[in-house]
C-alpha cells in the first residue's frame, strides 16, 4: 500500500501525464511512470487515481485492459488486448465449444493494434479464457456517440491461439467488477469536471445585474450534483473495502446515475453555450453516456440488483457511508 506521500506524488505525476498525453502517447508515458507496477503492487491506489485524472481530462488510455488482465491473474503487457462485453452487457463476450471461439464484444484502441487478444469464454464445463489472433477477427472502431474513446467493435469466429484453460470459480466476476470500479471512478472524474465547468459558468455569467451564482434555482443544481458525486465516490471507496459483486455493481450503478445526473444539471446552468461544440461541456457528455453502458449501465444494474433482492427475499448489508 502507498503512503500518503507517495499517493500524492503519484496523483500529481499521472495528473500531469494525462493533461498533456492522450491515446497511444500516454499509454506510453504511464508504462515509462511505472502504472503496471503500481496496479500491481496497490491495485486499488493505481486505479482510483488513474481513472479520476482519465474522467477529469477526457484522456483516453487502454489501461482498462491491464485491470481486466490483472484481476484474471493473466497478467499485463502492451501486446495482449482484452475483449470486453458488448456495452450494456456484462457476461464473457465469447462462447467456447471443442476450441472454436466464436467472439461479439469491445475492446479498447490496444486491439486494433494487438497482435493477439485475451478472451474469456463460456464453455462446456464453465468460463475460460484463452488467446486468440487478432487477424481472425473482424475489428473495426467504433465512431458512434464518442469516437474519441477509441473503442472498437469485434466480431467473428477463431481458433485459440493458446489452449483454453478453465477459470476459478468467480474469476471472471472478480475481473467485472474491478473493471466497473475503475469506470466507476472515470464517471466521477468526468461529472466533477463537468461541476468545475458549470461553477467557473455560473461565477462569470451576469444576468439581471449580478452573477448567476446568486440565484438559488443554480445554487440547487450545482449543490444537487456535488451530492451525486460525493455519494458515488463514497461508494466507490466501500466497494474497494468491502469486495463483494454487488458493491461494485452498485457503485457502477450510482456512478453512472450521478454522472448523468451531472450532465444534466450542469447542461441547466451552462444553457445555450453548454449545447455548442466551442465548448467543452459535450465532450463529457459523450464519454459519460458511453462509459455509463460500459460493463453494464446504471438503469440495467439498478434492475439486476432488484431483481436479485426480490429472489433473494433480503436486503443486502448495509455500508457505512
Amino acid at each position: 500500500m502507498m503512503e500518503p506521500a507517495e499517493r500524492a506524488l503519484f496523483a500529481r505525476t499521472l495528473g500531469a501525464a494525462t493533461e498533456e498525453r492522450s491515446g497511444a502517447a500516454l499509454d506510453a508515458a504511464l508504462l515509462e511512470l511505472g502504472w503496471r507496477d503500481a496496479l500491481t503492487d496497490d491495485p486499488r491506489a493505481a486505479v482510483s487515481v488513474l481513472f479520476e485524472h482519465l474522467g477529469r481530462t477526457a484522456s483516453t488510455s487502454t489501461a482498462l485492459d491491464d485491470v481486466l488482465a490483472d484481476a484474471l491473474g493473466a497478467g499485463v503487457g502492451a501486446d495482449v488486448a482484452m475483449v470486453y462485453p458488448a456495452l450494456g452487457r456484462a457476461e464473457p463476450p465469447a462462447d467456447e465449444d471443442g476450441g472454436r471461439l466464436v467472439v461479439k464484444g469491445l475492446g479498447t484502441a490496444r486491439l486494433l493494434r494487438a497482435g493477439t487478444a485475451l478472451v474469456v469464454a463460456r464453455g462446456p464445463g464453465g468460463d475460460v479464457g484463452t488467446t486468440v489472433k487478432t487477424a481472425g477477427l473482424r475489428v473495426r472502431p467504433v465512431l458512434g456517440m464518442d469516437p474519441g474513446l477509441e473503442l472498437a467493435e469485434v466480431a467473428g469466429t477463431a481458433t485459440s491461439a493458446s489452449p483454453p484453460s478453465s477459470l476459478r470459480p468467480g474469476a471472471w466476476s472478480e475481473a467485472v467488477s474491478r473493471g466497473r470500479l475503475a469506470v466507476g471512478h472515470q464517471l466521477v472524474g468526468a461529472s466533477a469536471a463537468m461541476l468545475e465547468l458549470a461553477r467557473r459558468h455560473a461565477l462569470d455569467r451576469v444576468q439581471f445585474g449580478r452573477t448567476i451564482a446568486a440565484f438559488q434555482a443554480v445554487r440547487h443544481r450545482l449543490a444537487d450534483t456535488l451530492v451525486a458525486i460525493e455519494s458515488a465516490r463514497a461508494l466507490l471507496d466501500e466497494a474497494w473495502d468491502d469486495s463483494r459483486a454487488e458493491t461494485a455493481a452498485m457503485a457502477k450503478a450510482v456512478s453512472g446515475g450521478a454522472a448523468r445526473a451531472a450532465a444534466r444539471h450542469c447542461q441547466q446552468v451552462l444553457a445555450g453555450i453548454g449545447f455548442t461544440t466551442e465548448h467543452p461541456l459535450h465532450r463529457y457528455v459523450r464519454r459519460v453516456l458511453v462509459l455509463d453502458e460500459l460493463l453494464g449501465s446504471s438503469r440495467s444494474l439498478t434492475a439486476e440488483l432488484g431483481r436479485d433482492v426480490l429472489a433473494r427475499r433480503r436486503l443486502p448489508s448495509p455500508i457505512p457511508l
